[in-house]
């Protein structure tokens, strides 16, 4: 039997139409979530989406906006709060990203991967922390990245904002925790989701999955549950004394310092 440590629970879920997000919310929804607010700016995925949270028994609030705009930010907050104004759980985690060279990065470009991959995390937790404060207390969640601990060349825009991210909820962890409010940070390794379809191709992927994927010491990219499982840990009570942290999910890959060549 599944557990319920989120029976009745208010969940807002960024990037919810695919990838880590949808599983995230779907995995509140299988454990007793009430309200599981979806925000994405592809609404066929958000269709999708709240179709698989209502088909698990909670009910889902659509949200469509773009997260790159920080009055949509607040606004999104505020939808939420309107249906219950104690909202119990915040994931933060849509993301943009770019392939490009940091020599020839554009402004434009750096700028709006900055705006959804901090700014928005900035003012949904501000929102987030100012509700929570009223209320109890909650769980401020972000999805950083193995590249908040390092570069990967052609992500300089990305790997930026993601150490930044973790940077922010060490602050809110420390700031917040008067108020009974927690934040933590997942940091995913190479994972089988559209994103890395979308970077890589359908081809690759494929390959990787049927023949593993040896960066990796595990030998296999993460799956969305492994990620949505760890989500999960951290917004629960078996978490109640964990804040501050940046969890990294890899599969050994950033443990792991260089092997001795053959030759």
């Amino acid at each position: 039997m599944t557990r319920q440590r989120f029976e009745g629970k208010n969940v807002f879920v960024t990037g919810a139409g695919s990838g880590f997000g949808r599983r995230t919310a779907e995995r509140f929804a299988e454990e007793g979530a009430a309200n599981v607010y979806l925000v994405d700016r592809a609404q066929d995925r958000l269709d999708a989406a709240s179709a698989s949270i209502e088909s698990l028994g909670a009910n889902p609030v659509q949200i469509n906006t773009d997260l790159g705009v920080m009055e949509n930010c607040a606004d999104a907050v505020a939808q939420a709060l309107a249906v219950d104004p104690k909202l119990d759980v915040m994931v933060s985690n849509a993301a943009a990203w770019v392939d490009e060279d940091f020599i020839d990065m554009s402004d434009e470009t750096w700028r709006r991967v900055l705006s959804v991959d901090l700014d928005a995390y900035y003012v949904l937790a501000n929102r987030a922390a100012n509700a929570m404060k009223d209320t109890g207390g909650g769980v401020i969640l972000f999805t950083s990245s193995i590249s908040s601990l390092g570069h990967g060349r052609g992500f300089t825009a990305y790997g930026v904002a993601k150490a930044a991210v973790a940077a922010l909820a060490r602050s809110i962890a420390v700031e917040c925790a008067p108020y009974n409010i927690r934040c933590n940070c997942v940091a995913p390794g190479p994972a089988d989701t559209q994103q890395s379809v979308d970077i890589v191709g359908e081809e690759l992927m494929d390959k990787w999955r049927e023949e593993g994927f040896p960066v990796v010491p595990m030998n296999r990219l993460a799956s969305v549950d492994d990620i949505a499982n760890a989500f999960l840990y951290l917004a629960s009570d078996d978490a109640a004394y964990v804040s501050g942290v940046n969890l990294v999910v890899d599969g050994a890959l950033t443990a792991q310092v260089y092997d001795v060549p053959d030759n």
